[in-house]
């Protein structure tokens, strides 16, 4: 990699203005880290070029190009390498940086555009040597390209591959010096984010149509959502929330509210609603002072620094003497006289740099000392949305504010609203965590109702969404919008683009091979076990079964009988979309590998016990593969038999079971099927009858028994075919008191007898005959005539043929 280093801290382990080192390329990941190796995913590309370089270079000594060229690289890639972009190559003097290659937060785009401004930002005020204007425009684009996972890191060519990087260089050509433009995608993803500006629409170079662009000019203060309509839902949550307020202002007990959930779980929704309702306590006002944090904030304390400015009434470009006369005539109330100049100088250094430095930090206190003093006259509640999103230095910052209302009594509350990832490290033991769940499917089924009347879409699209929405608000509205006018069918459109995000941002927490084994579930659209997955990447039996149960505590898999699925079809249509089209060749063909038959002489062992913890775990307690495993392993013969169990240590989900009756010991029979010469497709019935799954019976012998006393006859064999009952003599069992081999024995306790004759049945792997009812009337026929119209009836279709013993019975 590059190392480069420039701004603040170090990048690369040097220290800051000196020459970067030669290129040198990182330490490859370890062969296994990457199960799958190439993901098709949707990248962020930053392209950045100097204006006029051509003109530049050639007015400059080589000496000064260089020394140039090292300022210019370190500035750029120390920039890229703080909002986490990665690299990817150098051209000439332009630099092409992705984000979100291998792991995506969600805000792939956002920090792009941020690095792109602050790019800008950092060349303006950074002296060059030999003193020339440099200029640099930006391009970013947002789409759909083939990553590398491996080759991911500074310097990696070829990392990444689509039409999004071609359009990212194209982009920064229509970009004014010292600007960032954006395309379509990226201004969806950052809107509401970024302040930007529309253009006329550009035509580009192999476009059929003019591409829509906006240029990036700063990033836009959080400002809270707009939320109509009546709130579905949450009526327990919001009910709990509102008795722990109003047992803070009856109790004067200071309480850490925290609101969790993840994204789209309705978070913001439920706060307004707090808002709205929870106006006074027992006829008593209660104040509320709202701050939201934006992702990657600039400045650690902006969410506090925008709590002075909501309560003074500032607003974002207010000239010093404003800001100092709305701050004095604020605090007039709240401050005693003799500090109340120093508090409005210290308030105006905290709106002018809400970093963590010493004014910053003494503005805080101020602030903190004006809240207490307000929560003295009547309640107060400060919130905070998307608290995970903030620094470390907002969270001290309540965490102060709280100890002091305890300390002085008086009724403050603060509510937090984060994300199940945040650590819950509320102070004392007064605090109450409200999770957001899931939507029960009679709430979702309103909430899509209501989505769809606001929208004009027709009703009856409630059916098709409420799977896709798995009981999320923010997958509903996201749907909601997304559909066209008129309505379509939900499930053959794409997935929206803020869902997605989310979506991407669960799946690229996991590690290289809880990844593969996610995309490898979901493209095969059935359950699966865990030494199905074992085969697919050709891992040892049982290295799956680990990854397995992470994703199942991790809610984006579901134990069923038959093995591992996912339940979540928005889950599966993103994880299933990653895989490359050779990836889910190879693993088709695995998977037609595994499923083949391979040769199944006759009866074989019984299987190896199975763990409590599932079916899915098929690694035996002695750690030796199954059956099937040691045949894909060499470990056991070619024409050694395997048990076929459903749901048994080697039954592949989604093919039909083929099994018999209970075996003497209680246990279901392993039938076998005979092989043809190839040794894997069975083989078929010579009069062409379709296959059974009974034990194979080509070398079976057909005895019969004469009923009378006295010496039994001579025993006559014949090939039975596959499929038939073999005849049964008059008062005699249909197979000898000792079972030959490969033919099952009757069950422990004795010989199961015929409901119409009495006599003795010896159970078979064929599916029971159930005989026809006798007619009314009709006398009943004895043994022996019975037997000789089922003889009779063989002869007939042709089945079999009679042997002289049968004939002479």
């Amino acid at each position: 990699m590059f190392t480069i280093a420039a701004g603040p801290g170090r990048v690369g382990g040097r220290a800051l203005g000196t020459v970067p080192t030669r290129p040198t390329r990182c330490s490859a990941d370890p062969p296994d880290r990457w199960p799958v190796p190439e993901e098709r995913r949707t990248v962020t590309v930053l392209f950045a070029d100097i204006v006029g370089s051509t003109a530049l270079v050639d007015r400059l000594d080589p000496e000064d190009v260089r020394a140039l060229q090292h300022a210019y690289f370190d500035t750029v890639a120390g920039v890229l390498g703080r909002w986490h972009g990665v690299v990817e190559k150098y051209i000439g003097d332009a630099v092409m940086a992705l984000f979100g290659a291998r792991e995506s937060d969600g805000f792939d785009a956002y920090r792009a555009v941020r690095a792109g401004l602050e790019i800008q930002r950092s060349l303006d005020r950074r002296s060059l040597v030999g003193g020339p204007a440099l200029r640099v425009r930006v391009g970013v684009a947002t789409g759909e390209a083939v990553v590398d996972l491996a080759a991911t890191r500074d310097g990696g060519h070829g990392t990444a591959s689509g039409a999004v990087i071609t359009l990212a260089a194209r982009l920064q050509e229509y970009a004014p010096p010292g600007g960032v433009a954006r395309c379509a995608a990226t201004h969806r993803a950052t809107d509401g984010m970024i302040d930007q500006r529309p253009v006329p629409p550009v035509a580009v170079a192999g476009k059929p149509l003019p591409l829509d662009v906006w240029h990036a000019t700063d990033v836009a203060r959080p400002a809270p959502g707009r939320h109509a309509g009546p709130l579905i839902g949450r009526r327990r949550e919001l009910a709990t929330v509102r008795d722990q307020l109003v047992r803070t202002v009856r109790e004067r007990r200071p309480r850490w509210v925290s609101l969790v959930g993840p994204a789209g779980s309705g978070r913001s929704r439920l706060l307004h609603e707090l808002v709205r309702t929870v106006q006074a306590v027992d006829g008593i006002p209660v104040r509320w002072c709202v701050a939201h944090c934006p992702p990657y904030p600039a400045e650690a304390l902006a969410p506090v620094a925008d709590q002075v400015r909501a309560f003074a009434g500032l607003r974002a470009r207010d000239t010093p003497p404003v800001v100092r006369r709305q701050l004095a005539a604020a605090v007039t109330d709240l401050v005693p006289a003799p500090r109340r100049t120093e508090a409005v100088y210290a308030l105006e250094g905290l709106l002018a740099g809400p970093d963590a430095g010493t004014d910053a930090q003494r503005g805080a206190a101020v602030w903190q000392e004006c809240l207490l003093a307000l929560a003295e006259r009547q309640p107060m509640v400060v919130a905070v949305d998307d608290l995970d999103r903030g620094a470390p230095e907002l969270g001290h910052f309540l965490h102060r504010l709280l100890a002091a209302a305890r300390t002085r009594a008086v009724p403050l509350a603060v509510v937090a609203l984060h994300g199940p990832d945040r650590a819950d490290d509320r102070p004392g033991d007064r605090g109450c965590r409200v999770p957001l769940g899931r939507l029960s499917s009679v709430e979702s089924g309103r909430l899509l109702r209501h989505l769809l009347h606001r929208a004009g879409q027709p009703a009856p699209l409630v059916a098709a969404l409420l799977p896709l929405v798995d009981g999320h608000p923010g997958r509903a509205a996201a749907y909601v919008a997304a559909l066209p006018p008129g309505g379509a069918d939900p499930a053959r459109l794409p997935v929206p683009d803020p869902v997605r995000r989310t979506v991407d941002t669960r799946l690229d927490r996991l590690d290289g091979p809880q990844r593969a084994v996610l995309m490898a579930a979901a493209a095969a659209g059935t359950p699966v076990d865990a030494a199905a997955v074992d085969h697919l990447f050709g891992w040892v039996p049982g290295r799956a079964v680990a990854a397995l149960r992470e994703l199942v505590d991790r809610d984006l898999l579901t134990l069923r009988p038959a093995g591992y699925a996912v339940s979540d079809p928005v889950v599966a249509a993103v994880a299933a979309a990653r895989l490359t089209r050779a990836a889910r060749t190879a693993l088709l063909a695995r998977t037609d590998q595994r499923q083949a038959p391979s040769a199944l002489p006759t009866r074989s062992a019984a299987p190896t016990a199975e763990p409590a913890e599932g079916r899915s775990h098929r690694v035996p307690a002695d750690g030796r593969p199954g059956p099937i495993a040691a045949h894909r392993t060499g470990a056991l013969p070619a024409g050694a038999a395997v048990p076929l169990t459903p749901g048994g240590p080697d039954h592949t989900p989604g093919r039909p079971s083929h099994t018999g009756d209970a075996a003497d010991d209680g246990s279901p029979r392993r039938a076998t099927r005979p092989a043809s010469p190839d040794g894997r497709t069975p083989a078929a019935p010579r009069d062409g009858s379709p296959r059974t799954t009974t034990i194979a019976r080509s070398a079976a012998l057909v005895t019969t028994r004469s009923a009378s006393a006295g010496p039994a006859p001579a025993v006559t064999s014949t090939p039975a075919v596959a499929g038939d009952r073999p005849p049964r003599k008059a008062g005699s069992s249909a197979f000898p008191a000792t079972p030959e081999p490969g033919v099952p024995s009757p069950r422990p306790g004795g010989p199961e007898r015929d409901r119409t004759s009495g006599d003795e049945v010896a159970r078979s792997s064929a599916p029971p005959r159930v005989a026809a009812p006798r007619p009314v009337g009709a006398p009943r026929r004895l043994p022996g005539e019975r037997h000789e119209a089922a003889t009779v009836a063989l002869h007939r279709r042709g089945r079999t043929s009679a042997t002289p013993a049968v004939r002479a019975a």
